[in-house]
């Protein structure tokens, strides 16, 4: 298993009001994102455990462009992956800043 952090300077931070919010399962090919307020609304946390060792440029390539494109400033961010592609990783992450900025139900 390994074990990857990043943080970021985010150019926009996530809005809304939520606390926490969590999207997806951990299972073969998915991953489970927990995200969490509580940072400066211009940093974004990500740490990722994953169970496919030697992909850390991808991670790092597919962090940035993520924190670069959606309003993840402010949030700390928590992967467990089963072995999901970029695209899906991608997919899980933009869901997760969607309904951390919906609202309280």
């Amino acid at each position: 298993m390994e074990k990857l952090s990043f943080r970021l300077t985010a150019p926009r931070s996530a809005g809304g009001t939520r606390t926490q919010a969590i999207v997806g399962v951990v299972a073969s090919g998915n991953l489970e994102v927990l995200l969490e307020r509580g940072l400066p609304p211009d940093i974004c946390t990500i740490d990722i455990a994953t169970a496919a060792d030697g992909f850390g440029t991808v991670w790092d390539a597919v962090v940035r462009d993520f924190v670069a494109r959606r309003s993840a400033g402010g949030l700390r961010i928590s992967v467990n992956d089963g072995g999901a592609r970029p695209d899906t990783v991608t997919l899980r992450l933009a869901q997760g800043v969607r309904k951390i900025e919906e609202p309280e139900q």
